[in-house]
């Protein structure tokens, strides 16, 4: 028998918890990185009936609240929606979250969450066994910073998903969160390495220093590492990629031309980090952040 010492049996801490926020600060997505997936799959189901939110979704061990800022009321009930979140105000750069739930739900609306990284600030009632409880979580806010990456590999070396992952790995900090990875198949064009597939990178940036350093940081890490001369690199700095989907289901139903992709990259709002050929798959893979699921499919729509 091996004998088990635990600092607190019944904390166990989100790894962190981030708000990306909309220009206007009137929609913001609530991102729950979690330590245990099966207390974070019992959230999602009983969140998902709090007022405030629009959906959910889970990618990997991380859940995802499309929100509508502002307060709720929560009717609790035991075993149906048994917690929830009652509140999401931005004030100023910080984001404050406001959870209740009961029995052990309200351990991981206070607890739980308080010791999350990244939360500026926490209080909470108590909690566990049969008590109501309530934790109010500050994190900052950020802005969702999108990075399309094409071309990094020859049909002799190299990877481009393995590539933008190991970077966007070694980038992930506090300031610039890396918050998902998709590959995004393409329509299979004669100028391909093997599979024609793009990358799209999301990250949760705290402010414009922040975001400077983490788009130098990639740009530097793409000349130093790529084995192409045809490298794309393209960024939006956005709540949603709405604008890039009529580009992406033409790119991935027909051949499109560098000119092309260039023009509809300026008339959007999007800035070209490198111009290689690689432009065209990588401006595509926008609208496809955070779909991993989806966007490996040459079928597949876009949400």
């Amino acid at each position: 028998m091996k004998e088990i010492e635990l600092s607190d049996p019944y904390i166990t801490p989100y790894r962190g918890i981030y708000a990306i926020c909309d220009s206007k600060n009137e929609y913001a997505e609530v991102i729950e990185h979690s330590n245990c997936y099966g207390g974070a799959a019992w959230s999602k189901f009983h969140y998902s009936h709090s007022p405030l939110i629009l959906n959910t979704r889970s990618i990997g061990n991380m859940i995802r609240y499309k929100v509508k800022t502002g307060t709720s009321t929560l009717e609790l009930k035991p075993s149906t929606a048994a917690a929830g979140i009652e509140s999401v105000i931005v004030e100023g750069d910080e984001v404050h979250i406001t959870y209740a739930g009961l029995g052990g739900g309200g351990v991981g609306a206070t607890k739980c969450r308080a010791f999350a990284e990244g939360v500026l600030r926490c209080n909470y009632t108590e909690s566990g066994g049969g008590r109501a409880a309530k934790g109010t979580i500050v994190v900052p806010k950020r802005e969702r910073v999108l990075i399309g990456i094409d071309d990094t590999d020859t049909k002799e070396e190299g990877a481009t998903w393995t590539l933008t992952h190991n970077m966007a790995n070694a980038l992930d900090c506090n300031e610039s969160i890396y918050l998902s990875h998709s590959l995004v198949q393409l329509f299979p064009v004669s100028a391909r390495t093997q599979n024609c597939v793009s990358t799209v990178l999301e990250f949760g940036c705290v402010d414009e220093n922040a975001k400077q350093e983490l788009l130098e940081s990639v740009k530097a890490a793409l000349l130093k590492y790529s084995v192409s001369d045809e490298t794309g690199m393209v960024v939006l700095s956005d709540f949603d990629a709405k604008k890039i989907n009529e580009y992406s289901t033409k790119c991935r139903s027909g051949e499109l031309t560098k000119e092309y992709a260039l023009q509809y990259a300026k008339d959007n709002g999007v800035d070209i980090w490198l111009d290689g050929n690689g432009v065209i798959g990588a401006l595509a893979a926008l609208a496809w952040f955070a779909q991993p699921d989806d966007s490996v499919k040459l079928k597949a729509q876009i949400e």
